[in-house]
């Protein structure tokens, strides 16, 4: 399965694109540590074997004599369990992409839960800023997070006066994380201003989709894309062109991304058969390129997409793939910047690897990572317009359609 998704919802994780692979037999010795889950998002599975020639495989000898002294010296109980997470862990961490990660039988359950919109936690989800430091991608919608003024690009310096700002996303979810009704305390910079925040940890669930008609214009919500995404949208989008709406506005901010899949569906909607959503590349060859299929019930209604900071990986895919065909405009500020593809390997043991596996490109051949897709109509909102009732964004984008 494919994921767009760096961020992963809920306390969670990292937007992110991602693939998702079932039934993985890896004959190579796999080592790592407890890490957690991270919004990956998976479309399509299909079902692969990995076979390492013997050429290929590693040289676990040091291992090996690590493991050795431990035993021989180490002054406490060893779980063998625990240091084969470990050891599998720490190989992944070491290839430096942040977004390349193992996650535990739990840990996997728990990346699914996020993928469904359901999860206890606060509501945020993480990524690294370009110095490496752990930070909001974005709070969720009617989440602890968002209830109690978290904002995207928060950089979390702490969680319970744990010095928390190089930890990675996995590990940060699973600090944040804990049973419902229970308090977590985060440190937080906002523009070189620390901050505190005690939030009282929710179950959270979160529809994927909101939508409304005001005045003859569509309003479409999408949080993240999962597995209910494409239905409810569909919903909306026939019920929009059966009340003749004059246009329709696309809410994609604060999205961290979710199933490549969904956001290719989504996009459908607006675009002809066969017109390029997206381009997958590993350097300079592109291996797959997914193309817009089914009928497009919205290709001739005005359309603007909002878009802000939060808005990461599937979401950008969506917003790069409606203004490359000119069936969009793009309302508010630069987007998150994730354009890296993950695939999630399931290993016979029930852990499941993440591993980041290309960069996709836009329509028009532009890879965002780093950067961000930057707004046709630059219109900035500050988080107290916003909790005030002033959407700004939207109040121009409606001005915009009319």
């Amino acid at each position: 399965m494919k994921v767009s998704l760096n961020p992963i919802p809920g306390d969670v994780s990292t937007p992110l694109n991602m693939k998702k692979t079932v039934g993985v037999s890896i004959t190579v010795c796999v080592i790592t540590a407890l890490v957690v889950g991270v919004l990956g998002f998976a479309l399509g599975t299909r079902y692969t074997q990995i076979f390492v020639s013997s050429g290929d495989r590693l040289d676990y000898s040091e291992l090996d004599e690590v493991y050795a002294n431990l035993r021989a010296k180490y002054d406490g109980e060893l779980n063998r369990e625990k240091l084969t997470q470990g050891a599998a862990a720490g190989m992944m961490a070491s290839t430096g992409d942040p977004y390349t990660a193992y996650f535990t039988i739990e840990e996997a359950k728990e990346l699914n839960a996020d993928l469904n919109g359901s999860f206890t936690g606060i509501g945020v989800e993480l990524g690294r800023n370009d110095k490496q430091q752990l930070e909001i991608v974005s709070p969720l919608d009617n989440s602890p997070a968002k209830a109690a003024g978290l904002l995207a690009h928060d950089i979390i310096m702490a969680v319970n006066d744990e010095d928390a700002v190089w930890w990675t996303p996995e590990k940060a979810v699973n600090k944040i994380r804990g049973e419902a009704g229970t308090t977590i305390k985060l440190t937080i910079v906002r523009n070189g201003e620390t901050k505190e925040y005690s939030i009282v940890r929710a179950k959270i669930t979160v529809p994927s989709v909101n939508s409304e008609i005001v005045d003859d214009i569509g309003y479409l919500r999408i949080s993240r894309f999962g597995d209910d995404t494409i239905n409810l949208v569909r919903e909306a989008a026939k019920s929009f062109k059966n009340k003749n709406v004059k246009g329709v506005i696309l809410d994609l901010r604060g999205n961290g991304g979710g199933y490549v899949d969904a956001a290719v569906k989504v996009s459908s909607l607006w675009l002809k058969n066969g017109a390029i959503v997206v381009e997958e590349r590993r350097g300079n060859k592109t291996f797959n390129t997914e193309k817009a299929s089914g009928d497009a019930i919205l290709s001739n209604i005005k359309t603007i997409v909002l878009i802000d900071d939060g808005s990461a990986s599937a979401s950008e895919i969506v917003a790069g793939a409606l203004r490359d065909n000119n069936v969009a405009t793009l309302v508010g500020v630069k987007t998150y910047g994730k354009g890296s593809v993950q695939e999630i390997l399931q290993m016979k043991s029930g852990a499941s690897l993440k591993i980041t596996i290309a960069r996709w490109y836009t329509p028009k051949g532009k890879n965002i990572d780093g950067d961000g897709l930057e707004p046709d109509v630059k219109v900035e909102m500050t988080a107290e317009e916003y909790n005030a009732g002033n959407d700004t964004q939207r109040a121009k984008a409606t001005e915009l359609l009319r």
